[in-house]
């Protein structure tokens, strides 16, 4: 079955702005979606809007009961997020319990009524936190999950899962979205802003500044 669409999950970050980037050079119908369940960085929505009007594309805004992600510093403003994190150590508490398996049920069944049949996400298992739901075996299972338990699975079109991010390392993913022409100062990747800025010293900040660094590029 050729291409006829595809979403892609989008929360207006470096990975999932280079992810979109990436989705729109192989599809000519593209649509996004992005959740808000009253997450700390919130503004990442903000930026996801602008983002996606500048592309003249259309946004969706799920909201997601944020009650029940309350054991995360990315919803619960009473966890501190932590600051300067090793790779070494366990799951930081910005995971937030079961993110993509909601994720990927939503954009699965948003997809399969559009009549969409790729799925988008900027997961990505090198430079990351450590989070279970950004591992290949996780994409994979899911994968399996639409496949036996869709419409579409069942007449052998299944919706395939896309992760163009998944085997590259931050300055791989800069250098991919420079080619793209990603608009870098239009999107936003830090978990614990001040007045809109970044801390420069959480977990997603320190990959970005890395990233940027090694691969040779300005970060504006």
């Amino acid at each position: 079955m050729k291409p006829n669409g595809a979403l892609v999950l989008f929360s207006g970050g470096l990975d999932s702005t280079t992810c979109l980037y990436y989705a729109l050079q192989k599809h000519k119908k593209v649509v996004v979606v992005s959740f808000d369940y009253s997450q700390r960085h919130k503004i990442e929505i903000r930026k996801a809007k602008k983002i996606s009007s500048l592309l003249k594309i259309p946004h969706q805004i799920v909201k997601i009961n944020p009650a029940i992600f309350r054991n995360t510093s990315l919803v619960n403003k009473e966890i501190k997020v932590p600051k300067n994190f090793s790779s070494t150590q366990k799951i930081p508490n910005t995971y937030v319990p079961g993110r993509n398996i909601l994720f990927l049920s939503y954009a699965t069944s948003i997809a399969e009524g559009l009549g969409l049949n790729e799925i988008y996400i900027g997961v990505n298992a090198l430079d990351y936190s450590g989070y279970p739901d950004c591992r290949p075996e996780f994409i994979k299972a899911f994968q399996n999950v639409i496949s036996i338990g869709t419409k579409s699975g069942d007449e052998k079109h299944t919706i395939k899962i896309q992760t163009p991010l998944l085997h590259l390392s931050k300055k791989e993913i800069v250098l991919l979205g420079q080619k793209l022409k990603v608009p870098f100062h239009k999107t936003h990747s830090c978990y614990d802003p001040i007045r809109g800025k970044a801390c420069g010293k959480c977990d997603s900040c320190l990959l970005r500044k890395k990233g940027f660094e090694d691969a040779g590029v300005l970060d504006k």
